[in-house]
């Protein structure tokens, strides 16, 4: 497991601010930072795929939940993105410029933590029954039980 810290938790969106939203208007409930900023928090924490990130995600108390941009009804962050919703966003939100936006952010706290690294690669021939190709990202790390590795198809 890798520790992140809450300053790093907090700007962690911050890096997300301008990735193009592929989801149309109507219907979004959460911020696309925030989505990916639980995607990228649950991956540093160890959770592989969408279910146990959405669990995770389930997990977080009020404060996590305000530092990664989530949804406040009633004044309390109680709103966090569903599965399928991590999912579609994972699936659609171009791979390159997550990728840049995850190295940018990695790149701020290198100083800190030199052995981290991000990496992202689209996969060939590997395509799911809408026709999506499968993307992986990896926060790796010069000491194993730090490095995480993260699938998803768009």
């Amino acid at each position: 497991m890798l520790t992140v810290t809450a300053n790093q938790m907090r700007i962690l969106p911050d890096f997300f601010n301008d990735i193009p939203d592929p989801r149309v208007r109507q219907g979004r409930r959460h911020r696309l930072s925030a989505v990916l900023s639980i995607a990228a928090g649950a991956t540093l924490c160890g959770m592989k795929g969408y279910k146990t990130i959405a669990g995770w995600a389930q997990g977080l108390g009020d404060k996590v939940r305000a530092r990664l941009g989530c949804r406040r009804v009633d004044g309390r962050y109680v709103v966090v993105p569903s599965e399928s919703t991590i999912r579609d966003v994972l699936i659609r939100v171009e791979p390159g410029v997550l990728d840049s936006a995850l190295q940018q952010w990695n790149n701020a706290f290198a100083p800190q933590d030199k052995t981290l690294a991000v990496d992202g690669k689209t996969m060939c021939n590997a395509i799911d029954d809408k026709g999506h190709q499968t993307h992986i990202m990896s926060l790796l790390s010069a000491t194993p039980k730090k490095s995480r590795h993260f699938a998803c198809s768009g």
